[in-house]
C-alpha cells in the first residue's frame, strides 16, 4: 500500500494528450455507488475524447448501465463472495494484469480493494485518493475537495489534469435512447390504464404522474404504515396526483398494493420508466440515484445518512432531512417541491383537437 501512495499523481501531472486507455476500478457492489461513476465517466470522455475506458465493478450493475457508452470497452465484474469464486477471481485479476493502461483509477474513498486493484494493474499514471496521513501529496490534501460522493473522483481527475477544466460537476446520466423512452412510455401509459397519444416524442398531457420506491436498506428504510401517512396527505390536498408504485426487487408491493405498479429487474427499463415520469420520491437508496440519473425531477428522503454526501444532486432534485418530522410534514414539504419542480398542464385552445397537445407535461 505505501508501493502505490507513491506511485499517485500529484496535480497538473495528468497529461492532455497521450492518454488512450483508462481504467476505472471501483470494486462495490451497490448500485448507488456504481451510478455515481457516471459523472467521472462523463468527464473521461470529455478530457479525452479518443480514449477507450474499462472498468472494474462488483455485481453486474455497471455492465448493466454502462455497456451502451460509446468509449467503454470491456467492464470487468468482480462477484459478489470473493472467497466463494477464488479461481474466477484470480482469472480476472489475471487478466487485468495482462493488460497495460495510461491512466487507472481508484475512484473509491478509503476502500483498501480498490486500492489493491491499483497496485496490481500496469498504468502509466495511477490516481487515487492520498492517504491521509501520508507525508506525500500535501497539494491535493489541501486543494477544497467536495463533499457529495459523485463528485469527488471527478474533482480528483481535474486535480492532476495539466489541462483547463470547466467548473460545473457533470449530471448523473444513463443517456437513455429514444427507443428506451418510447418503449417505456408505452409501458407506462398501460400500467395507468391510458391509450398513449404523443406530440412528437412526448408523453400525454395530463394530472402528475409521480413514481415512489418504497424500499431501502436497514435504518434509511420507512415502513408501510409511514408511506401509507406521507401518501394519503398527498392525494388529500392533490387528489388527482398519480402514484405509480415502483416495485423492489424482492417482488412484493410496500404500499398494500393500491397502486398501479411496475416492477422489472432490469435497471434501464426501470430508469427509462422513471424518465417517463414526472417527479419521483424515495428514500436514500440505488433506485434514488437511477430516477436522478434519468433526468426526472427526484426528491430523496433522508433519516440515516448525510444528504450533503448522497443526495440527489442537480436542477430540480432536493431531499428532506426526516428525523424530526412525521410523515404528514414531509408529504407538505414533498407537495410544495412538486408545486415548483412540475408545471401545470397547459390548457387546451377550443380549437385544438383532442389530440393536438400543445407542450409536453414533462420537465425537459
Amino acid at each position: 500500500m505505501k508501493s502505490i501512495e507513491a506511485q499517485l499523481c500529484e496535480p497538473d501531472q495528468l497529461p492532455v494528450r497521450g492518454i488512450h486507455r483508462v481504467l476505472v476500478c471501483r470494486p462495490n457492489h451497490r448500485l448507488g455507488n456504481t451510478i455515481l461513476l457516471s459523472p467521472l465517466l462523463t468527464e473521461i470522455e470529455t478530457l479525452y475524447p479518443g480514449a477507450e475506458i474499462d472498468m472494474v465493478n462488483g455485481g453486474c450493475a455497471a455492465e448493466s448501465l454502462f455497456a451502451n457508452r460509446f468509449q467503454v470497452r470491456a467492464i470487468y465484474s468482480l462477484p459478489r463472495k470473493i472467497a466463494r469464486h477464488l479461481w474466477s477471481t484470480a482469472r480476472l485479476l489475471r487478466q487485468l494484469r495482462g493488460n497495460t493502461y495510461d491512466l487507472a483509477i481508484d475512484a473509491s474513498y478509503g476502500s483498501q480493494s480498490g486500492r489493491l486493484l491499483l497496485a496490481i494493474v500496469r498504468a502509466r499514471f495511477k490516481l487515487g485518493y492520498p492517504d491521509e496521513h501520508g507525508s506525500r501529496h500535501a497539494a491535493l490534501r489541501a486543494m477544497p475537495c467536495p463533499e457529495h460522493q459523485a463528485h469527488r473522483s471527478v474533482f480528483l481527475l481535474r486535480a492532476a489534469y495539466a489541462g483547463a477544466v470547466r467548473q460545473a460537476f457533470p449530471s448523473l446520466n444513463l443517456r437513455i435512447s429514444d427507443a428506451e423512452m418510447t418503449q417505456a412510455r408505452q409501458t407506462l401509459a398501460a400500467i395507468l390504464g391510458e391509450t398513449e397519444r404523443s406530440h412528437g416524442t412526448s408523453a400525454v398531457v395530463g394530472p402528475a404522474v409521480v413514481g415512489i420506491f418504497a424500499n431501502a436498506t436497514d435504518d434509511k428504510r420507512y415502513d408501510t404504515d409511514w408511506w401509507m401517512q406521507f401518501i394519503h396527505t398527498l392525494l388529500a390536498r392533490q387528489p388527482d396526483l398519480r402514484i405509480v408504485d415502483l416495485v423492489a426487487e424482492h417482488g412484493q408491493s410496500q404500499l398494500g398494493g393500491d397502486f398501479p405498479c411496475y416492477y422489472t429487474r432490469n435497471l434501464r427499463h426501470l430508469a427509462a420508466v422513471i424518465a417517463n415520469m414526472d417527479g419521483f420520491i424515495s428514500a436514500d437508496c440505488g433506485v434514488m440515484h437511477l430516477a436522478v440519473a434519468s433526468g426526472t425531477p427526484t426528491l430523496g428522503l433522508f433519516k440515516a445518512t448525510c444528504s450533503k454526501k448522497y443526495g440527489p444532486c442537480g436542477q430540480g432534485h432536493t431531499a428532506i432531512d426526516t428525523r424530526t418530522m412525521l410523515a404528514a410534514e414531509v408529504a407538505t414539504i414533498a407537495l410544495d417541491w412538486l408545486d415548483l419542480t412540475v408545471p401545470d398542464p397547459p390548457q387546451r385552445s377550443s380549437s385544438d383537437g383532442p389530440d393536438n397537445l400543445l407542450t409536453p407535461r414533462r420537465l425537459a
